[in-house]
């Protein structure tokens, strides 16, 4: 699991996910609940993967830009710092080009992940409209909610499975394109990206630092332009082992 690669690049800290089955969306008696969320239904994932612990952070974007990332951008912090604050006002497409980079200093096949893998991951194994039950609270669950900015990734809790910052902080990418209900033939039900639907819009997840708690449920999905930068969306990565 190192964390440096090639020259000192900061890599992110993965955790590795075991295959498993869940299901993906809201029930339609769930707080909250929207019909984009639905239908409810089973997803098989019948392998491992790796995830990275954190969305990914400036101290990571910016060792990569250090070394030629991404055409040299470097992301407007907000004067709120950078370092394990995780990295914001990054577009999908510039999601791609650090991923880019990885995979060429390392070979190491990152990606984003898809849509279900992100549900599956923030769930940690939970059926509640949250990894840590029906309700979030800021101060006991580490959960970065109507905040004004968003907060160090290390120095908050971890859901079961060791991964840190799922609900609030950043909107995080997903690989996906846009559907607005799961109802639509050729949904995938095995863990990949679902391709086709929407071509300019691909899926947010988990909701940022000023989102409403209804917002930040594990079922509760968005989507914005390939190119769309914000002050409260951000990435993870994933690799398929």
């Amino acid at each position: 699991m190192g964390w440096f690669g090639d020259g000192g690049l900061i890599l992110p800290q993965m955790v590795r996910i075991n295959p498993g089955r869940f299901l993906m969306g809201s029930p339609e008696s769930e707080e909250g609940r929207h019909p984009k969320e639905g239908p409810q239904h089973e997803v098989v994932i019948d392998y491992q993967f790796e995830v990275g612990r954190y969305p990914v952070t400036f101290r990571e974007w910016d060792s990569a830009e250090r070394r030629g990332a991404c055409e040299g951008y470097r992301p407007e912090d907000e004067g709120w710092g950078r370092g394990w604050r995780p990295v914001i006002n990054v577009s999908w497409d510039d999601a791609q080009g650090y991923i880019r980079f990885l995979n060429d200093r390392t070979g190491r096949g990152y990606r984003l992940l898809s849509e279900a893998e992100w549900e599956y991951c923030c769930r940690a194994g939970a059926t509640t409209a949250y990894a840590f039950g029906e309700t979030l609270t800021n101060r006991s669950q580490g959960v970065v909610v109507a905040y004004n900015r968003t907060v160090e990734v290390n120095r908050l809790r971890a859901n079961r499975w060791g991964l840190v910052s799922m609900h609030g902080n950043v909107c995080e990418w997903c690989q996906d394109v846009w559907n607005r209900s799961y109802a639509k033939p050729g949904r995938p039900d095995d863990g990949s990206p679902w391709l086709s639907g929407v071509a300019t819009l691909r899926v947010t997840r988990g909701g940022g630092w000023g989102t409403s708690p209804m917002h930040l449920r594990s079922a509760s999905r968005d989507a914005e332009e390939t190119g769309f930068r914000d002050v409260d969306t951000g990435f993870r990565v994933a690799r398929t082992l």
